[in-house]
């Protein structure tokens, strides 16, 4: 139940013989070139997640660990003063000398990778304010389906979950209650996706001959039906709020191997798109604007979401590509929601916090998205870029398919869940393996996020949710429960429950 890394920490370097009669660093005759010296200090400079300069490079103790440098960059950057969600705390930071977390000291980093002393630039990434407690027992199991439960969804308000299932409806539960809330009814085969707008104010739905309904969460009446695919749905993805509130307009994906998108105001259809071969799997729309789906034809196709026209293609898999995540994916999902369902009054106000939002999961860097693939392999790619067609990296390790993949809400990492029984963890800016997560003994379906990026709860064909601790790269929490095979998991925006959903026909809910 633990992780496996890429390596052990070797032995101390050997300290210099106490005997031998020791020097001033800066008495050169004294100190005969070539002579062994323990090195005390280091010249590090401090840097931004967006390249930016923190000051000159600073003379610091070798035995400096991140909770000294956390404190060092709060002082320079004189912050906790003028936040009102921080109450004068200073703010947490991960620290990185070329991509790798530093765990421990400078000096056993410097001991284990090798980097040297003469260009030390350590680059600290603000971690969330608010911490999430790890779930750790089920609160709540509810009943009322009669088929599967296939997809499990949080409002980005954080009040309301809803779930799809093979018994062709949709439910919608109350999270204080922890009842249901609706019963949602006008789909006429099994309900494989839903997603919520990002004001909350709309449930969209897809099912599996095609049909796309929308409704409504406080009533639970449908309010539109956008129909066009003659196969089924495969994914849902709403106009990012800081592009346009209220939410007017999202793209659905199909196994009719096309792409439209639709007006939710008219409920007509803008434009379909139709280059992939074969049936698609994916789509998600980015925050600049952009619409990438990805197929069963091996490739990935990003698509303008004015006139419908293919941009660019994206090429590397060798087979299906099932799966594809966006770095700024948390921030899109919760649009102008921050970690306690809060939001500004007025739409305009919205929208620029939602903006706000966005901008500070860039952070200073593009958009990154990652796909996974039947092949074993995921991608990671900046397709908004020119240069997009070429990939950041090509990712291995999984023995068998890539069901899901997941940035962390800080962008951080990558999570993947594979049929190979094990969630694998990467680094998000560069797709260098960190390590793999093993205690599943069936293949993982899907992962999901807490919201400060801590921790991540995977589910299993074993009947199991696991979740797992990205400091210690431990399993913090097993939690059975289900009587049969795990479909879908979700983590809410506040933090406050995870869902789950499968054969069983159960809804479950979880918390600390």
């Amino acid at each position: 139940m633990v992780a496996r890394g890429e390596g052990q920490r070797p032995g101390k370097r050997a300290k210099p013989n106490k005997e031998e009669p020791t020097t001033s660093a800066h008495d050169d005759q004294a100190n005969p070139k070539g002579a062994e010296e323990e090195v005390k200090d280091a010249i590090i400079g401090l840097r931004g997640q967006d390249g930016s300069s923190l000051g000159p490079p600073l003379k610091v103790p070798l035995s400096m660990e991140p909770k000294n440098l956390e404190v060092l960059v709060n002082k320079l950057l004189s912050e906790g003063d003028d936040d009102d969600d921080n109450d004068g705390i200073p703010r947490p930071y991960s620290f990185f000398i070329d991509e790798i977390e530093l765990s421990g000291s400078l000096r056993q980093h410097l001991e284990k990778h090798g980097n040297s002393l003469e260009s030390l630039e350590v680059t600290f990434k603000p971690q969330a304010w608010f911490k999430v407690l790890p779930v750790s027992r089920c609160s709540a199991t509810m009943t009322g389906h009669t088929e599967s439960v296939l997809s499990v969804s949080f409002s980005p308000c954080g009040r309301h979950l809803a779930s799809g299932s093979g018994d062709t409806t949709i439910r919608l539960w109350d999270l204080n209650t922890q009842t249901r809330q609706n019963e949602c009814k006008g789909h006429g085969d099994w309900v494989l996706c839903v997603s919520w707008s990002p004001d909350s104010k709309v449930l969209a739905s897809g099912d599996n001959k095609g049909a796309v309904l929308l409704w409504d969460p406080e009533c639970g009446d449908k309010i539109g039906a956008l129909r066009g695919h003659k196969d089924a749905v495969t994914a849902i993805s709403w106009e990012p709020a800081h592009l346009s509130l209220p939410s007017r307009r999202l793209v659905t994906s199909s196994r009719d191997k096309s792409l439209r998108v639709w007006d939710c105001g008219t409920r007509q259809c803008l434009f379909s798109m139709h280059s992939h071969r074969q049936a698609v799997t994916s789509c998600v729309w980015s925050g600049q604007g952009l619409i990438y789906s990805s197929g069963r034809d091996t490739a990935i196709f990003v698509w303008d979401t004015e006139r419908g026209v293919m941009v660019r293609q994206l090429q590397g898999h060798g087979h299906w590509v099932n799966t594809m995540a966006l770095s700024t994916e948390h921030a899109l999902r919760s649009g102008p929601f921050d970690h306690k369902g809060r939001r500004p009054a007025g739409d305009e106000e919205a929208r620029r916090a939602a903006l706000g939002r966005y901008e500070a999961a860039l952070g200073g860097r593009p958009e990154r998205m990652v796909s996974g693939s039947d092949d074993f392999t995921m991608f990671l790619w900046q397709p908004g870029q020119q240069d997009g067609k070429r990939p950041l990296a090509r990712m291995t390790g999984h023995k068998n398919l890539v069901n899901q993949v997941r940035f962390s809400p800080d962008g951080q990492w990558i999570a993947s869940a594979s049929f190979d029984k094990s969630v694998k963890l990467w680094n998000g800016h560069t797709g260098k393996f960190v390590c793999s997560f093993f205690g599943h003994v069936a293949p993982v379906y899907q992962v999901s996020w807490s919201a400060d990026s801590r921790l991540v709860c995977s589910g299993s064909k074993d009947s199991t949710l696991k979740v797992w601790d990205l400091r210690t790269k431990k399993l913090r929490g097993d939690l059975p429960g289900h009587e049969d095979e795990v479909f879908a998991v979700d983590w809410c925006g506040t933090g406050a429950f995870v869902a789950s959903g499968g054969r069983d026909r159960c809804l479950k809910l979880w918390r600390h």
